[in-house]
């Protein structure tokens, strides 16, 4: 993954710095303030990372591959599994390191970036970063939002052929009962045809 260069994607972003140089953080921490963004924090370990991402939710985490304990690349995949809306670039001072796209995947590192980081390739980079897992995150959800809506419309479908078989109603009819029944009791329809499919014996929401 290589930086790119980028128009400001976004105005600045909160950053928790993770590298276990005393040195290097306070000059990241520097660096990223002159740049225009706020670093809620700079911690040393992979473990410390995990509890203050948690504490915090930052925008993004700039995190070197080489800490103790846990490495970055492994921080980077249990807190990308717990906080998914949180971009994380990784930076590593030895030249060696190349992820694979599978590793950088598993991490979900948005970039991996050598050092010493250029002001104008970090920033570009950060600001890009919190965008694409900004859009990311939106697009999930609403995936998400369009599953559950199919999923309480077969339910609203079930509940509605219910009615129909005990009244003998019409389906627009049905559709009606559910209706008002929602209206009626201040409670979504979905609720309602599930209150309808646990009436039924022998039936499964």
């Amino acid at each position: 993954m290589n930086a790119t260069h980028a128009p400001d994607a976004v105005a600045a972003a909160r950053v928790l710095i993770v590298d276990d140089e005393r040195s290097a953080r306070e000059s990241l921490r520097e660096l990223l303030a002159t740049l225009g963004h706020d670093v809620v924090d700079a911690v040393a370990d992979a473990a410390s990372a995990e509890v203050r991402a948690k504490e915090l939710h930052p925008d993004a985490i700039l995190m070197d591959v080489h800490l103790p304990g846990a490495n970055g690349i492994e921080a980077a995949q249990a807190i990308s599994r717990a906080l998914p809306g949180i971009a994380i670039v990784l930076i590593s001072g030895d030249d060696t390191i190349q992820l694979t796209d599978a590793e950088a995947d598993a991490s979900g590192a948005v970039a991996f970036l050598p050092k010493p980081v250029p002001p104008r390739v970090l920033d570009s980079t950060i600001r890009l970063a919190v965008a694409r897992t900004g859009a990311l995150s939106v697009a999930r959800k609403e995936a998400a939002d369009l599953k559950q809506m199919l999923e309480d419309r077969k339910l609203i479908e079930r509940a509605k052929g219910i009615l129909m078989r005990r009244t003998g109603c019409s389906e627009p009819e049905a559709y009606r009962i559910l209706q008002r029944s929602s209206q009626d009791r201040s409670k979504r329809m979905v609720d309602i045809a599930k209150a309808v499919l646990d009436a039924e014996p022998g039936a499964t929401a």
